[in-house]
């Protein structure tokens, strides 16, 4: 596939590392799994990936902001899901979900929302749960090792690394502002991808 009609070019998307897997691949990711380095370590098809993530923008683009939660618990993602909260209005969590902020309208930190974006389905996993007991549609980040229960839409990715991530999320709120027709179609974010990448 030719650059142009990436989300970046492939280089951004290499030197992130967006496509390097774990050395465990579950039967749930193997239609997104390229090949195995001889190290071991499964490696995603790039394709794949940004089709996935222009595809999830088009179904965030549905819902406007406050009907939105992002999620992760990895300390990873923290400035990058800092960053896509600032440019989208998206609410984000990044640290603990409190448990039952989704299903139990009794605290004091309850939320509705219709639609919510997992960073890992592991950590995040009291997410998920929460989502499906009150019927949110989940996006989730799956890495190599991640398995599907309860996702209605996956982005295959390194869900770890800090500059995968950042990548992820700056593309997200990108396509999700340009979608909404409130970034013109060629115009980029006021910060870097590598403003998304940076320690949190």
């Amino acid at each position: 596939m030719a650059n142009e009609k990436l989300l970046v070019e492939s280089d951004v998307y290499l030197k992130a590392g967006i496509h390097i897997g774990t050395k465990f691949r579950t039967k749930d990711m193997m239609p997104f799994i390229f090949k195995k380095r001889p190290d071991g370590l499964a490696i995603m098809n790039l394709q794949l990936i940004d089709k996935r993530i222009k595809e999830a923008a088009k179904i965030l683009s549905q819902y406007d902001p406050e009907d939105i939660l992002v999620v992760g618990r990895r300390e990873n993602a923290w400035r990058a899901l800092k960053k896509f909260g600032k440019h989208t209005g998206i609410d984000v969590f990044a640290g603990r979900y409190p448990p039952g902020a989704l299903t139990n309208p009794n605290l004091d930190n309850y939320i509705e929302k219709k639609i919510v974006i997992i960073t890992d389905p592991w950590p995040d996993r009291n997410v998920i749960k929460d989502a499906l007991k009150v019927g949110i549609f989940v996006i989730a980040f799956c890495d190599t090792n991640n398995v599907f229960n309860g996702i209605d839409y996956i982005i295959p990715t390194n869900n770890k690394g800090r500059k995968s991530l950042g990548v992820v999320y700056y593309l997200l709120a990108r396509e999700y502002l340009r979608n909404k027709n409130l970034l013109g179609s060629e115009q980029e974010l006021d910060e870097s991808i590598e403003a998304f990448e940076g320690e949190a």
